[in-house]
């Protein structure tokens, strides 16, 4: 038996009120329409489900077992229209995104406050990721989106959008002063303390390749896990490093460190977007994607692919 739902909707708000022209009020009808409906409704399910009165209906025991199962599916699709309704004016809603830490830090963190602030109700989670993990983790559907930086590659069905490029400056410790007039080659790094990301990061695989392309190897003497131990290492006169230009220069203008000159250019790098353009996103999630990409250099060929890196 097929009964249209909107006769279930309609005996719902006429049992809640035990009235046919309180529940027609309620649902922007007319009296008339209400008590066809539910003579329709009766007659499909082959009982009667009201007692009328001229003070209203109360319900038969039939009335009384149907309302019992229907007045549950009705609150719950109730409470889901408003949850759709709040997401989709963006008042409530979440927001997953997996980042590297450079990313979060050089680029997103700054996109996430702003966003935060025209919609607080949005709540977001942060994932601290490697670029290899944040790509699987987008893949695997665990979060919306990724942003990374680059060198990396994506797998066919994910599409990586050019954010924002960024620079890498080399700097050194105060004692390393005398070396900022100088313009040094990649090949006499290798007579100072070279401070870099583990071995198995993308920026380790980067400048390993930056290195070999110039004849020279890259041999660090210290590891650190994250561009912000590098700076602060550096700063503890430890070696020498290459950092993003954007994290270096409050330090760089407080004259805590200084910057060291390359003979050799630096190739840019970029934050990318990453996502998968098949699987649909949530309101929120739109929005921010929206809110990042209208923001992106405006360049031919925004879709990039890797360069001869392992995406690490």
């Amino acid at each position: 038996m097929y009964v249209d739902w909107e006769y279930y909707k309609i005996f719902y708000y006429v049992a809640k009120y035990q009235n046919f022209t309180k529940a027609a009020r309620v649902l922007g009808n007319n009296q008339p329409n209400i008590t066809h409906s539910m003579n329709r409704l009766e007659s499909q399910l082959n009982c009667v489900l009201f007692i009328r009165s001229n003070r209203g209906v109360t319900l038969t025991p039939e009335g009384e077992l149907l309302y019992s199962r229907i007045a549950s599916a009705a609150v719950q699709i109730q409470d889901a229209e408003e949850e759709l309704s709040a997401s989709a004016t963006l008042e409530h809603g979440a927001i997953s995104i997996s980042a590297t830490e450079t990313a979060l830090n050089i680029y997103l963190a700054e996109k996430l406050h702003a966003f935060h602030t025209d919609y607080p109700g949005i709540r977001l989670r942060i994932s601290n990721h490697s670029t290899p993990q944040a790509l699987q983790a987008v893949k695997n559907g665990e979060v919306d989106f990724a942003v990374i930086t680059t060198p990396a590659e994506v797998e066919s069905g994910l599409k990586m959008v050019e954010l924002k490029p960024f620079y890498e400056v080399l700097v050194g410790g105060r004692t390393f002063t005398a070396l900022a007039s100088q313009n040094l080659s990649l090949k006499e790094l290798n007579n100072y303390p070279l401070i870099s990301l583990s071995d198995e990061s993308m920026t380790r695989a980067f400048y390993r390749q930056f290195f070999l392309d110039h004849g020279a190897v890259l041999k660090p003497d210290t590891e650190a896990a994250t561009t912000d131990q590098m700076l602060t290492l550096v700063k503890s006169e430890l070696g020498i490093a290459f950092l993003p230009q954007s994290m270096a220069q409050d330090a760089l203008a407080r004259g805590e460190i200084v910057q060291l000159h390359l003979q050799e250019i630096i190739p840019q790098r970029s934050i990318c977007l990453v996502y998968d353009h098949h699987r649909p996103l949530n309101t929120a999630a739109r929005k921010f994607q929206q809110m990042l990409t209208k923001a992106a250099p405006k360049t031919p060929g925004t879709q990039i692919t890797a360069g001869p890196f392992p995406a690490n």
